[in-house]
């Protein structure tokens, strides 16, 4: 009787793990396609519902609640209470304002005390003064600060550090210390009652500069700019298309509080400005004058000189939100 052999399996090539055989009454899984990976699932909470140790979902931090709406409702009308006290007083008549009880709502003088304001002082030109005056010096301002911040931020030169040093330090000098200079300067250069008089000495600020250095260091990565050197761009083409997008944001902001603060500025209009010439708050110093000064008039300039700021302040801000959300979208 002749005995059977048990027949050889073929000896895998060398680098090759043998497939350990699957027991007996169980299925073998089926090979994936070539070029296909398998998906194997992962344990894990529900869509939406993200899990906690203890096996509760978390609560999106999205959602406040009641305490956070109260707290959001006093605080915006804290902040716009006094723009409504404006136009309260505004259209009432100064005996009405100086009442024991005085009224909170607004009154039917709006429009004369609007009248008597125009009147009294140029506030149309003193309008036009202070918006060709700020939107020039806001220009100025933002594009040198992006300049030299840009330069302090992201490139290499001798000295880098010590003129940034002196840059920040000037910002500890009081502006007052400089004014007799400054306008013996002015008077030299004949323009004193002049708007270039106004314009010139606040093109350049040093709080503009750091904030744009401390921004870009911040938002702009050095690759960026390497990648630009790279392909071969001109610290010119650099600046235009890769710093100045990512500086939107910042450059707004500074935009934004330079266009306020010179709108408001009032020690150097004052001494540089005659009221022939004036801006809005050398304006508004020449309202309501008299044994008993007309408050309702002084209000009404005062509406009139706030409703630019604001909406300013409603163009910049929306510029600010969606530079934001422009530069957290990736891919």
């Amino acid at each position: 009787m002749t005995r059977l052999r048990p027949a050889l399996r073929p000896t895998p090539p060398a680098g090759r793990a043998l497939r350990p055989t699957p027991p007996a009454g169980r299925a073998r899984r089926p090979t994936p396609p070539a070029g296909r990976s398998r998906r194997i699932p992962l344990p894990g909470p529900r869509a939406g519902r993200p899990a906690q140790p203890g096996g509760r979902a978390l609560r999106s931090p999205l959602h406040g609640g009641p305490l956070a709406h109260a707290v959001l409702i006093a605080a915006t009308v804290a902040f716009a209470f006094p723009f409504y006290w404006t136009l309260v007083a505004a259209s009432r008549s100064n005996a009405e304002l100086s009442a024991a009880t005085p009224a909170l709502t607004p009154g039917p003088n709006l429009l004369h005390n609007l009248g008597e304001a125009l009147r009294q002082a140029a506030i149309g030109r003193a309008l036009l003064n202070s918006l060709l005056v700020s939107a020039t010096v806001t220009a100025g301002v933002v594009l040198s600060s992006t300049l030299a911040g840009f330069a302090f931020a992201k490139l290499r030169f001798r000295g880098r550090g010590l003129l940034l040093a002196v840059t920040v330090a000037t910002m500890m000098i009081p502006p007052q210390l400089g004014v007799i200079p400054l306008f013996m300067l002015i008077v030299r250069l004949d323009l004193q009652n002049t708007l270039p008089s106004v314009i010139l000495p606040s093109l350049v600020s040093a709080f503009g500069v750091f904030f744009m250095r401390q921004y870009l260091v911040q938002a702009l990565p050095d690759e960026l700019v390497e990648a630009g050197r790279v392909d071969g761009a001109s610290l010119l083409r650099i600046f235009r298309s890769i710093v100045l997008p990512v500086a939107r944001p910042g450059m707004a902001v500074l935009g934004m509080l330079t266009f306020m603060a010179t709108w408001n500025d009032f020690f150097w209009p004052i001494v540089a400005l005659s009221s022939q010439n004036p801006t809005v708050q050398v304006a508004l110093k020449s309202l309501g004058q008299g044994y008993v000064p007309d408050q309702s008039v002084v209000m009404a300039g005062a509406l009139l000189g706030t409703l630019p700021v604001l909406l300013v302040f409603g163009v910049l801000g929306r510029q600010i939100v969606g530079g934001i959300l422009q530069g957290a979208v990736k891919g």
